[in-house]
C-alpha cells in the first residue's frame, strides 16, 4: 500500500495515528484548528486542546477557542503560563517567542502527561519554515511536534482542509499574539497589552478584518489588509478616534504583509 501523499489529509491522519495520543496546543487560528480538527477525528477521546490564557491572548481568541472546541466536542483544558514574569520575554528581544513558547510548554508538558497523552503537538506548517521562529526551537527542544509540517501541509493546505471540513475558521485572517504588536526592543508589559487589544477592538468595530496595531508609545503604525487600504483611508478620522481614546495621539496607515510574504520577499 503507498504512502499518502505530502500535504493530503491522509497523510495528516496517518502521522496523528502514529502518536496515539496527543495534546494540541491551541489558540484558535486556522492551523491550530485545523489540528485539532484531525486530531479529534482521528484519535476521538485521546486527543485534547489546551489553550494558553496570558495577556498576549485577546480575549475574542480564548472564547472563539473555547467555543471551537465545545462544538467539536473536543476536551479542552485552559492553563496559565506566567510568560511576564520572565525579564527575558518582558525585554521583547528576537528571542521572545522562544520564551513565551517555553513558559507554554512548562504548563502544558505536566498537564500532557498527567492527564494520559503522549505529546504536545503545535499547529506549525511548511510555510513557517520560511521565517525565523524561535518559538520553532522552543518546540523541538521540549520534544513538542509539529503533525501538520510533518505531513507537509502549507497554508494552502490548511486553509483547503478548513473549507472542505466546514470549519468557522477557514477564511479567518492570520492572527498573532498581542504582544507582536510591540515593536522589537519595547519592554512588553500587562498594560501594553491591554491597549493593543482594546484598539484592535475599536478598530474592527469599523469593520476592519485583517489588523494589527503597532504600539510605538505616542504614535501607533495601523496595519490592515491591502484590500481594506481604501476602507480604512475613508474612516480616518473614525480611527484617529478611537485611537485616541487608547492614548495614541497619531497614527500611520499601512497594508499588512505577512511573515511569509515577508521571508520570500527578501529570499
Amino acid at each position: 500500500m503507498s504512502a499518502a501523499p505530502a500535504g493530503s489529509t491522509e497523510a495528516l491522519y496517518a502521522r496523528l495515528s502514529e502518536l496515539e495520543s496527543v495534546a494540541v496546543a491551541f489558540s484558535g487560528g486556522v492551523d491550530s484548528s485545523v489540528l485539532l480538527h484531525a486530531a479529534h477525528t482521528t484519535l476521538r477521546e485521546r486527543a485534547a486542546a489546551v489553550v494558553a490564557d496570558s495577556p498576549s491572548l485577546p480575549r475574542s481568541e480564548l472564547e472563539g477557542a473555547r467555543a471551537f472546541a465545545r462544538e467539536l466536542g473536543a476536551r479542552l483544558a485552559v492553563l496559565r503560563p506566567d510568560e511576564l514574569a520572565d525579564p527575558r520575554y518582558r525585554a521583547n528581544g528576537a528571542d521572545r517567542c522562544y520564551h513565551c513558547k517555553s513558559a507554554l510548554f512548562r504548563v502544558a508538558l505536566p498537564w500532557a502527561l498527567a492527564n494520559g497523552f503522549a505529546v504536545v503537538a503545535v499547529g506549525e506548517i511548511t510555510d513557517d519554515l520560511l521565517d525565523d521562529r524561535p518559538g520553532s526551537r522552543a518546540a523541538s527542544e521540549a520534544g513538542v511536534v509539529a503533525p501538520l509540517r510533518e505531513a507537509g501541509l502549507s497554508k494552502a493546505d490548511v486553509r483547503r482542509y478548513a473549507r472542505e471540513a466546514g470549519l468557522a475558521v477557514a477564511d479567518k485572517p492570520a492572527s498573532a499574539c498581542l504582544a507582536s504588536r510591540l515593536p522589537r526592543g519595547r519592554a512588553v508589559s500587562a498594560e501594553r497589552l491591554a491597549r493593543v487589544e482594546r484598539a484592535e477592538e475599536r478598530l474592527r468595530e469599523l469593520g476592519l478584518r485583517a489588523l494589527r496595531v503597532r504600539d510605538h508609545g505616542a504614535w501607533a503604525r495601523v496595519e490592515v489588509g491591502a484590500d481594506e487600504l481604501d476602507h480604512a483611508a475613508e474612516r480616518r478620522a473614525s480611527i484617529g478616534r478611537a485611537l485616541a481614546g487608547c492614548g495614541f495621539d497619531a497614527f500611520e496607515l499601512a497594508a499588512y504583509v505577512p511573515p511569509a510574504e515577508r521571508s520570500r520577499a527578501r529570499a
